[in-house]
């Protein structure tokens, strides 16, 4: 199954925002995403909102579409208050929440407000770590927990969510080391690149997948995909889009993400809803 959802930076007015996130929903995108920046890495002097509190709003406006943050950097929450806002807004948003999460990568805000940014190992053990957090905090009533990081003792998860046995785990990153983690807990793998690098990586979780005996097919692969990144901008036509869809398709990826197009470009995000979402197979 191939699945095709839009990216919004929150660096626009609200009432702007929820109006893209209902057309996005009316259109028959598969799913919306937000970002989990405090300040936006190509803009950081500019406005932008946190991505849980907006996405708990947006879930408000839409009523069809799946959500979630692409993706949460674990450097920037505790993993229990990670699940709380998931649950809660699973329950906002009847059921339609894909739980995103990173191990964080973008160095500057980390200072700007007072964050730790541990080097990339610790990073990595961290995130193996929240992932497990998370996941019995989704699924359990009762969790404990004890590892380097993080602690649990009879944490209570009251009201569970929606979604059962939880809701599906978007994890992102591109290392062996990561990719392990991802093998293990994800539903969706998330990652962004080249068709190469993709491919590459691809046959990296699959032999991950292979060696703890899970079916590689179990785990979606899904590219991030902004203008900049690929050989062409995607909303540039029709073709572009068909164009991006394909090549990286020949790698191993069936989900797409993609920032959403330029305002001019909003005639192509209507042939593409009108026409390519409707042929998905």
């Amino acid at each position: 199954m191939l699945r095709i959802g839009i990216v919004t930076d929150q660096n626009l007015p609200w009432p702007t925002l929820a109006e893209r996130w209902r057309l996005f929903d009316q259109m028959g995108f598969h799913s919306a995403w937000d970002c989990d920046h405090f300040v936006q890495p190509s803009r950081p002097t500019g406005p932008y909102f946190e991505g849980w509190t907006l996405l708990a709003g947006l879930a408000t406006v839409t009523r069809r579409i799946r959500i979630g943050v692409l993706v949460s950097s674990n450097t920037f929450r505790h993993p229990s208050l990670l699940a709380k806002q998931a649950i809660t807004i699973d329950h906002i948003s009847n059921g339609r929440l894909d739980v995103g999460l990173g191990a964080g990568w973008y160095v500057p805000e980390h200072p700007m407000f007072g964050l730790d940014f541990p080097d990339p190992g610790e990073r990595v053990e961290r995130f193996r770590e929240a992932v497990e957090v998370v996941d019995t905090l989704l699924r359990n009533d009762t969790s404990s927990y004890d590892g380097q990081f993080y602690q649990l003792k009879e944490a209570l998860s009251r009201p569970l969510p929606v979604q059962k046995p939880r809701p599906p785990l978007v994890l992102g990153g591109h290392r062996p080391k990561m990719l392990r983690v991802i093998a293990r807990y994800a539903d969706t793998w998330n990652s962004f690149g080249t068709v190469e690098e993709m491919r590459e990586r691809n046959a990296l979780l699959d032999a991950e997948c292979e060696r703890i005996e899970r079916g590689p097919g179990s785990i979606v692969r899904s590219l991030y995909a902004w203008a900049a990144m690929l050989p062409a901008d995607p909303w540039a036509s029709l073709g572009a889009f068909h164009d991006m869809i394909g090549s990286y398709q020949e790698a191993g990826v069936n989900e797409f993400l993609i920032d959403q197009p330029r305002p001019e470009q909003q005639a192509v995000l209507e042939r593409v809803a009108g026409e390519v979402l409707p042929s998905l197979p």
